[in-house]
Protein backbone atom coordinates (compact mmCIF):
# COMPACT_ATOMS: atom_id res chain seq x y z
CA UNK A 1 0.00 0.00 0.00
CA UNK A 2 2.87 2.41 0.82
CA UNK A 3 4.37 1.81 -2.63
CA UNK A 4 1.06 2.72 -4.26
CA UNK A 5 0.78 5.96 -2.24
CA UNK A 6 4.37 7.00 -3.10
CA UNK A 7 3.84 6.18 -6.79
CA UNK A 8 0.61 8.19 -6.84
CA UNK A 9 2.35 11.15 -5.18
CA UNK A 10 5.26 11.10 -7.66
CA UNK A 11 2.86 10.85 -10.60
CA UNK A 12 0.99 13.90 -9.31
CA UNK A 13 4.09 16.11 -9.20
CA UNK A 14 4.18 18.84 -11.85
CA UNK A 15 6.16 17.79 -14.91
CA UNK A 16 8.07 21.11 -14.79
CA UNK A 17 9.88 19.84 -11.72
CA UNK A 18 11.51 17.20 -13.92
CA UNK A 19 12.25 19.51 -16.88
CA UNK A 20 15.61 20.65 -18.19
CA UNK A 21 16.47 23.80 -20.14
CA UNK A 22 16.62 22.49 -23.71
CA UNK A 23 17.47 24.59 -26.74
CA UNK A 24 14.19 25.67 -28.34
CA UNK A 25 15.56 27.72 -31.24
CA UNK A 26 18.59 29.72 -32.30
CA UNK A 27 19.52 32.74 -34.42
CA UNK A 28 21.28 31.99 -36.66
CA UNK A 29 19.33 28.75 -36.97
CA UNK A 30 21.02 25.42 -36.25
CA UNK A 31 22.80 24.14 -39.38
CA UNK A 32 21.88 27.20 -41.44
CA UNK A 33 23.81 29.03 -44.15
CA UNK A 34 23.89 32.83 -43.86
CA UNK A 35 24.71 35.14 -46.77
CA UNK A 36 25.75 37.88 -44.36
CA UNK A 37 27.57 37.34 -41.09
CA UNK A 38 25.43 37.66 -37.95
CA UNK A 39 26.42 40.23 -35.32
CA UNK A 40 25.32 38.01 -32.44
CA UNK A 41 24.12 34.54 -31.54
CA UNK A 42 20.78 34.36 -29.72
CA UNK A 43 19.63 31.10 -28.11
CA UNK A 44 16.18 30.50 -26.66
CA UNK A 45 15.55 27.73 -24.15
CA UNK A 46 12.53 25.94 -22.71
CA UNK A 47 13.27 27.02 -19.10
CA UNK A 48 14.57 30.14 -17.33
CA UNK A 49 18.37 30.18 -16.99
CA UNK A 50 20.78 31.03 -14.18
CA UNK A 51 22.96 33.82 -15.67
CA UNK A 52 26.06 33.11 -13.55
CA UNK A 53 26.23 29.49 -14.74
CA UNK A 54 25.21 29.77 -18.41
CA UNK A 55 27.52 30.48 -21.34
CA UNK A 56 27.90 30.54 -25.12
CA UNK A 57 31.18 30.23 -26.97
CA UNK A 58 31.47 30.58 -30.75
CA UNK A 59 34.55 29.21 -32.55
CA UNK A 60 35.85 29.36 -36.11
CA UNK A 61 36.85 26.29 -38.13
CA UNK A 62 40.42 26.85 -36.90
CA UNK A 63 39.20 26.85 -33.29
CA UNK A 64 39.63 30.58 -32.65
CA UNK A 65 37.06 32.15 -30.32
CA UNK A 66 34.94 34.62 -32.30
CA UNK A 67 32.40 35.46 -29.61
CA UNK A 68 33.04 38.86 -28.11
CA UNK A 69 32.45 39.14 -24.39
CA UNK A 70 30.30 37.28 -21.93
CA UNK A 71 26.84 35.97 -22.79
CA UNK A 72 23.89 37.96 -21.45
CA UNK A 73 20.91 36.06 -20.05
CA UNK A 74 17.35 37.28 -19.74
CA UNK A 75 14.87 34.62 -18.56
CA UNK A 76 14.89 31.91 -21.25
CA UNK A 77 17.11 33.76 -23.73
CA UNK A 78 20.89 34.00 -23.92
CA UNK A 79 22.88 36.09 -26.40
CA UNK A 80 26.50 36.86 -27.16
CA UNK A 81 27.97 39.43 -29.59
CA UNK A 82 30.33 38.25 -32.32
CA UNK A 83 33.51 39.65 -33.79
CA UNK A 84 33.43 40.38 -37.54
CA UNK A 85 33.05 37.00 -39.23
CA UNK A 86 34.39 35.99 -42.62
CA UNK A 87 33.16 33.16 -44.80
CA UNK A 88 33.36 29.76 -43.12
CA UNK A 89 31.72 27.37 -40.71
CA UNK A 90 31.29 28.35 -37.06
CA UNK A 91 30.55 26.18 -34.03
CA UNK A 92 28.30 27.41 -31.22
CA UNK A 93 28.94 25.68 -27.88
CA UNK A 94 26.44 26.30 -25.08
CA UNK A 95 26.19 25.28 -21.45
CA UNK A 96 23.29 26.27 -19.24
CA UNK A 97 21.97 25.82 -15.74
CA UNK A 98 18.22 26.17 -15.46
CA UNK A 99 16.65 27.80 -12.41
CA UNK A 100 15.54 24.32 -11.30
CA UNK A 101 19.30 23.43 -11.09
CA UNK A 102 19.50 21.06 -14.07
CA UNK A 103 22.52 21.42 -16.35
CA UNK A 104 22.36 20.90 -20.11
CA UNK A 105 24.81 21.56 -22.90
CA UNK A 106 25.11 21.22 -26.62
CA UNK A 107 26.61 22.57 -29.79
CA UNK A 108 25.73 23.22 -33.41
CA UNK A 109 27.22 24.82 -36.49
CA UNK A 110 26.19 27.51 -38.94
CA UNK A 111 27.87 28.67 -42.13
CA UNK A 112 28.60 32.16 -43.45
CA UNK A 113 29.01 32.64 -47.20
CA UNK A 114 28.02 30.83 -50.37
Amino acid sequence: MKTFIVAAFVAALPSAALAHAMLDHAMPPVGSSQNTAPREVVLSFTEDLEPAFSSIEVRSEAGAVVSSGKAKVQHTQMRVPLKALGAGTYKVIWRVLSVDTHRTQGDFTFKVGP
